[in-house]
Parts: C-alpha cells; structure tokens; sequence
C-alpha cells in the first residue's frame, strides 16, 4: 500500500567547494564567472586580500578563464588607491603618503607636559593628592608593581601561548580599516620580510589565556579600577575583560586621533621597539573640537592635530611605561616594529570626564565593540559602593576628597538621565539587585548633607594624620587611600557583624500576628472536636481533686436570686473560657512557625482580622524583644484559673449581671472584668505596663469608612431561632464566644 508523506522542508543551499550552507562567521568570495560563493579560507583567500581583487576566479573557473585579476595601484595617498592621481584630491590619514608627512612634520615637546617619575613614586595615594591630570613617564620600573615577559619575547611565543586558532581583529593601515584573521596568518604576515602592506593589531586581550600568567598590571591600575574593586562576582553582565592587551606593529603602522572606550585611563609599556604619541590636553574647547572633527564627513583627510593649539609629541623607547589619563586626545605611530602591553581602567579620580567621554561615544553613535563593555552597568555598581564610603565618611566625621565629591554629582546627573532614557530605550544595563530610584536619591542626600554641613556651624571632623579635631569650614584634610582602605574593611566587619545578627535573629524570632492567630484557631478547632461534656466533667473532677472547694457563704450569696437556667449558662462560659484560658497558656509555636514575610496588604487584613477577633497589638513591641522571658510564660505565682476564679468571685459580689447571652446582648459586664491572661501580663516590674487594652473600636479605621461610635452587637445568623440542648452548645457559638473572649486580650507583634 502507498503511503502519503507530509510536505519535505526546503533543504538549505550549499556553497563552496565544501558543499556547506552559509555561515555568517565565516568570510566568503563570490566568483565572478560562476557566481557561487567560496569560504575564504577554502579557496586561500583572506578577507584583507580580497579588497586587492578585481575579478576573481574559483578553482573551478581558474582553469578556464585564467587566474583573478588584480586591481591596480594609481595612488598612495587615498584610501582608495585606484582612483587616479590628479592631485585634486587631499591625503588621507594611514596612507604611505600620510607616513611620510607626518614624520616631517613639527610638534610641541612632550617634555611640557610628560611627567618623569620612578616606579616606587607612582602610588594612588600620590595621584589622589596630586591628581592624575597630565602624562606619566616611568623609566625605573622598580616598585611599579609591573611583571612582564623578557624583552626577547617575540611574536612566535605570543602564538604558542594565545594560540594560533584564536580570531583577532587587525587594521589595514592604508585604508583604515579593520578586518578578521587567525593569529596564526598574522604571525606569519609578521615574520614575512615582504609585507605587501601594513598591518597592525592593538585589541589582542588575553586574561584568558595562557600568557596572562606573564603579565601583572600595575599596582596603581589595578588598585584603582572600578572592576577590579566595584564588579561583584554574582552579577548578570559578564565581566569586562580590559586590563590586558597586547599590541604588535609593524614599521609604519599609525591609529589616527581618539579617546580611548569610556575615558579609561591607559597604560603602556614597549617591550621592544618604539612607539610615538601625539597628545592632545582633554579641555573643554579641544573636546568639542575633536566631537565635531569625529563626526565630520571627511575626516580622514583632517589632520586633526592642526585644529587645536599644542599637539605634543612624545618618543617612548624600549623599556618605557607611559600612562595616560582620562579624556586624552593621542594618536599613535610605530616608527619601528615594536611589542608592546597596555590596558584600560576607570576610576574615581576623574569621574566627570569619564561619563562626558561615555556621552561623546553614544553622539557619535560608535559602536559597541569600540566601547567599554556595560559602562552603564558599572557606573551603579560604583554608585552603590560610593554611597557606602560617604555613609561611613560622614559617621566618622571625616570629609571626603573633593575629587569624590565633584564625581559622585556628576554621577547622580548621569544615573538620573539613563533613568528618563529607558523610556524609550528598553536596553537597561540597571543590575536587578540596584534600586536606582532610590540610590540616586540616598546619593543626594549625602551630596546634600555636605554642602549644607560648613553653613550648619563648627562640628569637629577629624583631621588625617592627627587626632585632634577641626572645624569642619576649616581647612580639614580630605579622606586620603588608607583612609578609604580602612574604612572597606570596616565596613567588610560591619557586614559580618549584621549577618551574625541576622542569624540570630533567625534562631530566636518573636511569633507574629498570623503566627498566633494560626496556632489558636488550630487549637480551638482541635479542642472542638472533643466531646464537651466529657472534658468538662473530667476537668472538674480533676479540680475537685487539686483544689478545695470554696467557702459556702460566698456561693450562696453568689447564686442567690440567679435562676437555675442562667447558672448553667454561666457553667458553660465559665467552662469556655478556662478552655480558652489554657489554650493560650499552653501554646508553644513549634518550629516551623516562623517570621514570615508579608506584603502591606496582607499585613493588614491580618490587622483587621486581629481586630474583629477582640486581639490586640502591641504598643511597645521593642520592650517585648529584649524580653528575656518568653511570652507565654506566666509571671505571677498563682495559676491563671485561680486568678480568674478570684476575679469572676469579687465581680458577682459586686452584683454584675450576667456579661453574655445567646442572643447577642452587650458584653461589656464580661469585658470589664479584667480576667488575667498571659497575654495582657507584664514582662516587668515597672508600674508602667508594656501593653495596654484597646478597644476594637479604638483600632485605625478604614480611610474609606467613617467610625462608627456605636458598632451594632454580633449575633450569630446560623442560629437564630434555634435553641441547642440542655448543656451543649453549637461550633460555631464556641468557636464566636472564643474570639470574645480574647478581646481586649494583647498580643504581641
């Protein structure tokens, strides 16, 4: 028999010589004559020769039509070299042209603004008092902190310990563009003699490769970067990866004008070689130069250094660490080939100008694998820390660093706009565990606080390096790093300290409201389901047994002129609430019921409920916590039955009526009787009493409903017109009397 078969899927079209479907991560060629598409790296073409053909020829076609034809060379100063060379047309920046222009041209000296320091002299504490505003140039790296390979590390080691395989991003020179190849092709271009044209490779980052054991950054960079100090390890972002690069150029190789990613600062060293930096002073004017100059169609035939005032020129020979800080302007040229390591970091020294930097980058619309990965993401994190260490500034009376101050407003002003920019534009770098509304509203307070302290009057604040205090309008000294070191691990304790709390707080929790109103309606209701009459007779021939009966006299006088119908009404009250008296002096919450958490809602109608039910809540729950008694527990020394039996005694001699019946008459007889219970006892031998009575009535009532001064009596409807036998009584009236009873009874929060 033939079957019918469901509609086949359209099967996916192969290309190439190996008849594979296409791959977007992998360079393809189409041929010319056949047009089918060929993997490059299946035909022995690369993606940076492929811009040199102009007719290309498969294998297949190759040995019909001849080899692909090469475009020709008419220019060396365009990008574009077949363009004809009519002189009409300026030089463009990378060109061989362009080199050799640039080598002539003349420059101010480095010297005006590099700053000569010794490794041992560049600490953060130096660069906190004295800023980190201008270049640093370090010779004797002893004391730098700095661990690199031998200077006869070459590019054949980088391969064996990054690995050949890995995909890197190189710069063709001459058109100033940027192309995808193996580490293993580029190494061999390297090593090449003749290099048809220039390459360069400055993005290799390699913290996770074998070769970061090579390496250590400086201590001052990594002491002060924002991830090395602020990222925390549980976050949902990846962590940015931007500390180690190494950079391997050719003769002739040149990165023309820019910023670095968000305003990071960079270090440099040139393990062999030399490199040249042309530095541009990150000021107000030469910024906007430099935003329009990015964003000006014909910028590659700009040379920027002509707009501004000074552009410096710098030589940094083998052996040289340089680092540059936020916000420069430079452009780099290998004046030989060279090796050289470098990184990136942010960090609170120039906050500002980092975050004027990020906004630059989002005007230009650069994108995103040219910035700082989850800049956004870490400027919270930093926010959170920073509203710990002014906290923890202003507990201590020491004034924060004015570089702190300046940064966390501008701070504030960046959060605030990324808030109003997520109205339409949902890519939130905002972690989940941040309140951002509320950080940046703490931050102010903070801000707040410490403009308004110098006016307020003289509170002494401690002076660093002394111990004697100032006036803080004085001229107190700023919070200094091991000022700020010491405070981390302060507050490193302070969190140990409240998690310890927390734990204890954990084992030993007072019970809540939903706790106790669980456990005695589960009391109750078990208590119900015992036969009454049984358990009464029991309990009463137990009290026969314990305790004496009372004196005659004062029975006859208080059942004297009660009917006999109303006595076994009083029986039965009598016998509910002992019942109820013992359920709560016999509660114990097992240790499961435990805190648990409840929304406002929820914890109101707990309220409401509490309220309906005659329980009451504390007025003064902190007395109850520091309570070393449990609250259950009985402080006087005679039994609550007596207690009770007493105060039901000198209440009938008194001559009060009967406080309940079963139609619902008014209960204020039984409720000002004042029976003892442990739940209005207090903890204490102080005449004033931790909890006092309060009247449902006196409860807050709803917004939406106006008090009612008189409440109309409960009645119950299931039993109306219904009379229960001789001595019994229904659920549902046990169960009501049981709640009223407990009103104006306290409980605790």
């Amino acid at each position: 028999p033939s079957s019918v078969s469901g509609p086949k899927m359209a099967a996916a079209p192969l290309y190439c010589v190996c008849r594979q479907p296409y791959d977007v991560s992998r360079f393809m060629i189409e041929c010319d004559i056949c047009k089918d598409w060929f993997h490059g790296s299946c035909v022995q073409v690369e993606e940076h020769h492929a811009v040199d053909i102009d007719v290309y020829h498969c294998p297949n076609c190759d040995v019909v039509h001849g080899p692909s034809q090469m475009k020709k060379r008419n220019n060396g100063h365009r990008h574009d070299y077949t363009e004809p060379d009519d002189g009409s047309k300026p030089v463009q920046a990378g060109t061989r042209v362009f080199v050799k222009e640039l080598q002539n041209r003349t420059f101010a000296s480095g010297e005006e603004i590099m700053m000569h320091m010794k490794g041992e002299q560049v600490t953060t504490r130096y660069l906190e008092r004295h800023g980190f505003n201008y270049p640093i140039a370090v010779t004797e790296m002893e004391g730098l902190g700095l661990k690199l390979p031998v200077s006869t590390f070459s590019v054949k080691d980088v391969e064996q310990y990054v690995g050949g395989d890995k995909i890197i991003d190189v710069i063709d020179v001459a058109r100033q563009a940027d192309s995808k190849m193996k580490l293993s092709e580029f190494i061999k271009y390297y090593t090449n003699p003749h290099r048809p044209k220039v390459l360069n490779l400055i993005s290799l980052e390699f913290s996770d490769t074998k070769m970061s054991e090579l390496v250590e950054v400086p201590d001052v960079a990594r002491k002060m970067s924002w991830v090395e100090n602020y990222w925390p390890d549980d976050s949902f972002f990846p962590k940015p990866f931007v500390q180690k690069y190494c950079l391997m150029g050719v003769k002739d190789s040149y990165t023309d004008f820019h910023i670095d990613f968000g305003g990071t600062s960079v270090w440099y060293h040139v393990l062999w070689g030399e490199k040249i930096f042309y530095l541009i002073k990150p000021t107000p004017a030469n910024l906007a130069l430099y935003e329009a100059w990015s964003s000006s169609p014909n910028q590659s035939e700009l040379f920027f250094g002509d707009k501004v005032d000074k552009c410096y020129k710098c030589v940094v020979p083998q052996g040289t660490t340089l680092l540059i800080p936020t916000g420069w302007i430079h452009a780099v040229l290998t004046s030989q080939d060279c090796m050289a390591f470098g990184g990136n970091f942010l960090h609170n020294l120039n906050i500002g100008m980092q975050l004027r930097c990020y906004e630059m980058e989002r005007r230009l619309k650069t994108p995103d694998l040219f910035k700082f990965p989850y800049f956004e993401a870490i400027c919270w994190y930093v926010a959170k820390n920073l509203l710990e260490t002014l906290k923890e500034l202003r507990e201590d009376n020491c004034p924060p660093p004015t570089y702190l101050v300046e940064g966390v407003k501008a701070l504030i002003s960046a959060l605030r706009t990324w808030l109003k920019r997520e109205v339409t534009e949902p890519t939130s770098e905002v972690p989940d565990h941040i309140r951002p509304n509320h950080l940046i509203k703490e931050l102010t307070k903070e801000i707040r606080y410490l403009e308004e302290e110098p006016v307020s009057g003289s509170k002494p604040v401690k002076s660093q390096g002394s111990g004697c205090g100032v006036p803080s309008g004085s001229n107190a000294c700023p919070a200094t790093r091991a000022t700020l070191e010491k405070l981390c691990q302060a507050r490193q304790a302070r969190r140990a300290a409240r998690r310890l709390r927390e734990q204890q707080r954990q084992t030993a929790k007072v019970p809540s409201n939903l706790d106790i109103l669980e456990q005695h309606t589960r009391e109750v209701l078990r208590r119900l389901e015992v036969g009454p009459l049984e358990e009464h007779h029991c309990r009463r021939r137990r009290r026969r047994r314990r305790r004496p009966p009372p004196p005659r006299r004062p029975l006859l006088t208080r059942i004297q002129g009660v009917p006999r119908r109303k006595r076994r009404k009083r029986r039965r009250r009598a016998y509910i609430s002992r019942e109820a008296q013992e359920v709560v002096n016999n509660q114990v919450l097992p240790d499961s019921c435990r805190e648990r958490p409840t929304s406002p809602s929820t914890e109101e109608a707990i309220q409401g409920m509490l309220s309906m039910a005659g329980l009451l809540c504390s007025s003064k729950p902190e007395k109850v916590a520091s309570s070393q008694e449990p609250w259950w527990s009985s402080s006087s020394q005679c039994s609550p039955l007596e207690q009770r039996e007493e105060a039901q005694h000198q209440h009938r001699l008194q001559g009060d009526t009967s406080p309940m019946d079963s139609q619902g008459n008014s209960s204020e007889a039984w409720d000002n009787q004042g029976l003892p219970s442990p739940l209005s006892r207090s903890h204490g031998s102080s005449p004033e009493t931790d909890y006092q009575y309060c009247d449902p009535s006196m409860s807050p009532p709803h917004p939406s409903k106006r008090h009612a001064p008189n409440p109309p009596p409960i009645s119950n409807q299931a039993t109306k017109g219904k009379r229960p036998k001789k001595g019994m009584a229904t659920a549902k009236q046990r169960l009501g009397k049981i709640l009223k009873l407990n009103r104006h009874n306290r409980v605790f929060v």
